[in-house]
């Protein structure tokens, strides 16, 4: 079995999306491990705030096995390849599969966005702190405490299956946060 990362995120009808697109990947995938999901702004295409989250999971298929199932959730869902302008239903990126690093099936592993933007680094570093990022000495907790960006995000309340996925202490630090203007 693969260890794998996902990077998932929607922003038109963001909570039905994520919703079925954890559902498809717990078909595919088997238990899943979930970060708490945060709202930002569209990075890459014009549009509407995103909510995104990274999703944990082990599996027996083949990185391009995958990668097809992905597309296939991911289309059932109403991403079609030549979306609305700034309309993602749900996107689902492969952000790191076992310990492979470099150009392979076509993709760059761990995706470089690991390390650049917050809405996948955040989330990471709460859901897996100690793994190492493929490829570096650095756990996504050491990751997320060195990094430096403007990107802002916002917790929010999100339930899957009657399992609260973003804690109540991470919610109130944010409200807190927007309290004292920080």
């Amino acid at each position: 079995m693969t260890v794998i990362f996902l990077g998932i995120g929607s922003n038109s009808d963001r909570e039905q999306h994520l919703r079925r697109g954890l559902d498809a990947l717990n078909q595919l995938l088997g238990p899943l491990d979930l970060s708490p999901v945060f709202e930002s702004d569209a990075v890459g295409v014009l549009g509407r705030r995103f909510y995104n989250m990274v999703v944990g999971a082990e599996t027996h298929l083949s990185l391009v096995d995958l990668n097809a199932a992905l597309k296939a959730i991911e289309a059932a869902c109403g991403r079609r390849d030549s979306p609305s302008p700034g309309r993602i239903t749900l996107d689902i990126d492969i952000l790191s599969f076992g310990d492979l690093t470099g150009v392979h099936a076509g993709q760059t592993l761990p995706r470089p966005e690991v390390v650049r933007n917050a809405f996948v680094l955040w989330p990471l570093a709460l859901l897996a702190p100690h793994a190492v990022l493929p490829g570096s000495s650095q756990s996504y907790a050491e990751l997320w405490a060195g990094w430096q960006g403007e990107q802002q995000l916002w917790p929010v309340s999100f339930e899957w299956k009657g399992r609260a996925l973003t804690s109540p202490a991470l919610l109130e630090a944010q409200a807190l946060r927007a309290r004292i203007g920080g």
